[in-house]
Formats: C-alpha cells, structure tokens, sequence
C-alpha cells in the first residue's frame, strides 16, 4: 500500500507540475520552462512505473525527458573535449542488433513454412505502405529536401523488435511477427538502398552501393555476431537475455536524444508539422496494413501482426543511415520523432486489442524482450 501511495501522489504532483508549465508558458515563458517539463516527465514516468497497466509508457516517457533536456541544453550532447557524440550512434545501433542476433535462431523461421502466405503478406505490406506513404508526406510536406527524404527514409526502414513486443500484448501472432521482423531486417541491406534511390532520389543524393555497405556494418555484421555467439555458447549468453534489453533501450533514448540536440534548431522551426506528418505516416501504416491482410483473407489475429510490423519501423536503423550520410541534423529528425510517437500508439493499439482476444488465441510460450 505504501509503493502505491508514492506512485500516485507522484502522478498527483505531476498535475500540479502540469498546471505551472501552462502557465508559465502563457504568460511568455517558455523559454524558461525546461527545468518544470523535464521534471514532469521524469515524475511522470517514475508514477508510471508503479502501476501495472501504465508500466509500458515508462520508456517513451523517459525519451520525451530526454528530448526537453536535449532541446533546452542541446550544448551538452554535441561535443563532449573534441569528440563529437554523432560518432556514438553507429556503435549503438550496433550493439541493439548485436541483442536481436543473440535472441534470434533458425526456429525463428519456422512461421515460412507454417503460415508462408502471412509471411509474404507482411513482407510485401513492409515493402509498399510504408515507402509509398512516406514519399506522398514528403512531397506534401514543402519541407527541406533531407528533412523530407528523412519522411521517407523511415517509411523504407524495417519494423523493430518494438513491433514484437507489441505483437504479443495485442495478441497476435508472435511467431509471425518475429519471422516477419527477421526477415525484413535482413533483406533491408537491399531493399532500403533501392526504395531510397526510387522515392528519394528527387529530395537528395542516394549513392546505393555505399548505403548498403553502410546498412550491413549496422545489422548483417552485429546481428551475424550475436547469432554466432547464441550458437558456440548456447546456455553460456543466457545473462545476455536481461542485459542486452536493458542496453538497447539505453542505446536507443542516446541515440534519439543526440539527434535531437543536432536538430535542434530545424525541429523548433518545424517541429509541430513534423510531428503532425510522422503521427499520420504512423496511423496510416496500422489501418492499411490491417485492411491489407484482411483484403488478401488473413484471419483477425494475423491481420493485426501486419498491421503492428508496417506501423512501426526501425527508427534506430533509419537514424543511423541518415548519420552515415552525415546529415543527422536533418534527414534523422523524422526518424526520432517517430520512435517515442510509435511507442505511444503501439501500445494504445496493443492495449485495445488486448481486451479483444481473436478467436482461437493461445498464449504464446515465447515472450519477447522490449528493447
């Protein structure tokens, strides 16, 4: 009784905290706010995490607080005695695949041959939604070319383990979307290049050959790496089950915050829109991807795997290949904004249909890490 006390008087103080933002804000001092909406939002998230049903907002929480102190002391997370802290996010991006390499395994597959249709449904609906309705919000977008070929850049990324995760609470078909995940996140060393050069060639400069170099250093390298250790090892990686979930959602709020900072002045001058646009890319990738698989006669709970891997994409990968291009001030604004707003939704989604258990639905042995 007592943890539930501090929790929700914790929740109870972040409304107080809520009312003085607004009002410092209205009466002309936003600039002077930022202390108040990073204690919100660290409150907010340390409330969350006392109560059950409001535990999966505690990340995407911690990422806004980390965006208020990015956008309000973006000095801090340039250049730390000469070294620029954009050179970080490759190594990170590395270490989250190395963790996808070292909890995948052949089994993983296995849905090609139990549900191959589900398979090709949902790699073809990764393959068009997606890239399509990022490139038409790009072109209506009237944005800078590479903040607008970052619009597109993340519709032509592959979903994230986040998109496993949300799968299992939305009871869906976990093995689906784990095999759908895997199979996107390996074919996106050639597909993403060539999607890019097709959709965003107008906005900006796609030398294919070295976005493809560059894609697998960051997935087929660290991901074959974590394979290869699962297998020599076997029972030996078993502690890298809880660390390494722990350490990709670390990577992830560094990687997210660090852009943020590098952008910060395109994000105060177009910010709203942005997030505006990215919202509706996010809604349009759950609608059409569910009424996708419905329209090629897949049941409910298959339907719903497609509709959460087209929605959420690998905004981490996608920031990654904007860095590689040099233009993580830019071009990777769209894909931080997406991360923490896909969170939000996905586990709206997720909450949904939580409650609505498809008909033959059993729980599924394997729970997948959220990271």
């Amino acid at each position: 009784m007592k943890k539930f006390n501090i929790y929700s008087t914790a929740l109870g103080a972040t409304l107080l905290l809520l009312l003085l933002i607004l009002f410092t804000i209205f009466t002309g001092g936003l600039s002077q706010a930022g202390s108040l909406i990073i204690a919100f939002f660290t409150l907010l998230a340390f409330g969350f995490s006392g109560h059950e049903q409001l535990r999966g907002y505690v990340f995407t929480t911690m990422i806004f607080a980390g965006v208020t102190i990015a956008l309000y002391y973006p000095e801090y997370f340039l250049v730390i005695e000469g070294f620029k802290l954009t050179n970080l996010i490759i190594p990170l991006i590395q270490i989250i695949m190395f963790g996808m390499g070292t909890s995948m395994s052949l089994g993983d597959f296995g849905s090609i041959f139990k549900s191959p249709k589900g398979v090709v449904v949902g790699v073809s609906a990764q393959l068009l939604i997606m890239p399509l309705i990022g490139f038409t919000l790009a072109k209506l977008s009237n944005f800078p070319p590479e903040i607008a070929a970052g619009i597109v850049l993340i519709g032509c990324s592959p979903s994230g383990v986040a998109s496993n995760v949300m799968a299992y609470l939305a009871k869906a078909n976990l093995a689906l979307s784990i095999t759908i995940t895997s199979i996107a996140t390996l074919l996106a060393p050639f597909t993403t290049p060539l999607m890019m050069k097709l959709l965003a060639g107008e906005f900006i400069e796609i030398e294919v050959l070295a976005m493809m170099w560059s894609i697998v250093k960051m997935i087929i390298l660290p991901i074959g790496a974590g394979l290869l250790s699962n297998k020599l090892l076997g029972d030996k990686t078993k502690w890298m089950d809880k660390l390494m979930p722990l350490l990709s959602m670390l990577a992830i709020g560094v990687i997210i915050v660090i852009i943020t900072a590098a952008g910060r002045d395109s994000l105060l001058d177009i910010g709203g829109i942005l997030m505006v646009l990215v919202l509706i890319h996010n809604l349009f990738g759950y609608t059409l991807g569910y009424f996708y698989a419905k329209l090629l006669k897949l049941n409910e709970q298959d339907s719903r795997t497609i509709a959460i891997e087209v929605g959420m994409q690998n905004g981490g990968l996608a920031s990654g290949i904007a860095n590689t291009l040099g233009k993580i001030g830019t071009m990777g604004l769209a894909p931080a904004v997406f991360g923490p707003l896909m969170n939000i939704t996905g586990s709206i989604l997720a909450s949904y249909w939580h409650k609505r258990a498809p008909k033959g639905y059993e729980e599924p042995e394997q729970i997948p890490a959220n990271n």
